[in-house]
Formats: C-alpha cells, sequence, structure tokens
C-alpha cells in the first residue's frame, strides 16, 4: 500500500506532517509506504532532527505550495509542481492509493473531483463531519459545507455514502441514518426536507429511522445525519465554537474533550474513485498521524469498491 501525503499543506506544515510521519511510522504495527511530497531541503534538514524508518518513506520533490488564500482551480492548473497536484497525479497514474492533505481545501476538492472524478453513478461527492454522541460514539453529519444547495436526490445518496463510511470504518453495524429537519413528524420542514423524507423513507440501503432536530445531533439517535451543505457547515462552526468556549473557560469534562478534532484527523471524500482525506489547517501531529491511519483503513477495507457496487445500476 502506497499513500501520498502533502507535506507543506496547513498552518504547521512541514513540519507537523513530519512529527506526524514519524509517529505513525512508529506506532503502526505493519506501515504503509508513504510518499512524502514536499519541498526536498526543508524535508531533509526535518528528518535529520526526526529521522523516519528506512524503507517505509519516500521523498518526492515538489517546487511549489498552492497556499490557503489561492483560487483552488486556478492554482491547481498554474502549479503543477505544487505538492498537491503531484499528489493527485500520483493517484490518478496508480502510484498512489490515497492522497492525505491538510492544504487549500478547494484544491484538495477540484482535484478529487477533476483528477480522479467520482464514481459512476454519484451525481455530488460529499465530506462529513464528526458529531461527538453522548454514548461515547462517533455521528457522522453530512454534507458539511461542498454542497450549499442540494436536491432531494443529492441528500439521498449522502445518507448511502454515509452509511458505507460508519459500517465499513467505523463498525457499526446497521447504522441508523436520519434526516436533520425542525421536527420529527413526516412533512416537517422546507420543500427539500419534505421531498427528501420519502426517498429516504423508500431507500433499501439504508436504515432510516425518520427526521432528528438539532437539539438530537450529539445525542444517541443517529448514526448519519444528512442535510444540505448550508444547514451542515452552521452545524460544524457552532460545534467548534463550542469547544473554543470550554477551553477558554477552562471548563475539563470527558465528553467536551472530544470535540478536539485532532484525534480523528481528517475526514474522507465520500464519493471519489480513490480515497482523499482532507485535514483542517491547523493539523499538529496527532492530526497527520490519524489521518495516514483513516487513508490505511479505507484501502485496507476496500471502501470504495464497497461504494461503488452499491451505485451500480439494479
Amino acid at each position: 500500500m502506497i499513500i501520498a501525503l502533502d507535506m507543506m499543506g496547513g498552518d504547521y506544515a512541514p513540519l507537523e506532517a513530519v512529527k506526524g510521519t514519524l509517529s505513525y511510522l512508529s506506532e503502526a504495527p505493519d506501515p504503509a509506504h508513504l510518499l512524502l511530497i514536499g519541498d526536498e531541503v526543508q524535508l531533509q534538514l526535518l528528518l535529520q532532527q526526526y529521522p523516519l524508518k528506512p524503507g517505509c518513506f519516500t521523498i518526492i520533490h515538489a517546487s511549489q505550495v498552492i497556499d490557503m488564500h489561492e483560487h483552488p482551480t486556478k492554482a491547481l492548473k498554474e502549479k503543477q509542481h505544487s505538492s498537491i497536484a503531484i499528489g493527485f497525479h500520483l493517484l490518478a497514474t496508480g502510484k498512489a492509493d490515497a492522497i492525505i492533505s491538510a492544504g487549500n481545501t478547494g484544491a484538495m476538492l477540484v482535484g478529487a473531483l477533476y483528477s480522479i472524478k467520482p464514481i459512476e453513478g454519484v451525481n455530488r461527492p460529499t465530506i462529513g463531519a464528526y458529531m461527538p454522541r453522548e454514548n461515547g460514539k462517533l455521528g457522522l453529519l453530512l454534507d458539511a459545507g461542498i454542497n450549499a444547495d442540494c436536491k432531494p436526490e443529492n441528500l439521498n445518496q449522502f445518507a448511502i455514502l454515509g452509511s458505507l463510511f460508519v459500517q465499513h470504518v467505523w463498525n457499526i453495524e446497521n447504522p441508523g441514518v436520519a434526516l436533520l429537519n425542525i421536527g420529527e413528524e413526516e412533512g416537517k420542514g422546507n420543500l427539500l426536507a419534505q421531498a427528501t423524507y420519502p426517498l429516504l423513507k423508500e431507500n433499501p440501503l439504508i436504515n432510516f429511522i425518520g427526521n432528528i432536530e438539532g437539539r438530537d445531533v450529539f445525542l444517541d439517535k443517529a448514526d448519519v445525519i444528512v442535510c444540505e451543505g448550508f444547514t451542515g457547515n452552521v452545524m460544524l462552526k457552532m460545534a467548534e465554537s463550542v469547544y473554543d468556549i470550554i477551553k477558554r473557560r477552562n471548563i475539563h469534562d470527558a465528553y467536551f474533550d472530544r470535540f478536539e478534532f485532532e484525534q480523528y484527523g481528517g475526514v474522507p471524500v465520500l464519493g471519489v474513485n480513490k480515497p482523499v482525506i482532507i485535514g483542517h489547517g491547523i493539523s499538529n501531529e496527532p492530526s497527520f498521524k490519524n489521518m495516514i491511519l483513516m487513508a490505511q483503513k479505507i484501502v485496507e477495507i476496500n471502501l470504495i469498491e464497497k461504494i461503488k457496487k452499491s451505485f451500480k445500476p439494479q
């Protein structure tokens, strides 16, 4: 297994990416081979301080970096020698099995959509957000922001994608899927919610449990929660603000500690032909390690093929 890692993406790159790589290679019993894509001079200097296990990595020089503020499509087109562009080239040509980056999210999404393309039958790929639940498990909320406007068919597909991820990556059998709405009763909500409900109800590929309200997101009601990206991103940012307030007020609570994103790493782009993992721009060592672990598991369990099978015409 070969995983491509953008070493230049993120506010604390490449230092934290190197440290995360070291943690992964030190702890993983059967590590993947890592392609470390970035400025070779900077990486070699850091590897003198944080030496990696020989034979487990290859440095691939990238002379350019796509900065966070750059326009994604323009940057990918003009910066062919950037770490993200090189990573997607390796992925598209079969020289890597997965790609990871905490860099420009837009560039990662553009690369996923136009370099490796959506799975046949998937209208819109999606990314989710992890919602810590009171029972100690996680819920997956999707879409988390890349699809601000959606049709009912999109939410129906998000439900399938989220169910497959939760079932095979988190090992939750028959995960419960809910539609985020302003009321629990069937028929509630705006036109999108009203039109989506019957699609989810009739979908044989998911375990639809009905509507849930915003107050239920962190409770033990659903494993997968679907909504359009506008609402999903508002929920995500609200969850982040709760964690920030808890930290500022110096409150220590085991449940709220689980709002710290680094323990989960990044989120996958669900619905594209190869594993693509996107991390937060402020990712540190634990986040990079966990992103690599997630990419490795997605490849090991062959999640992409399972998704393809679910979207094949019957």
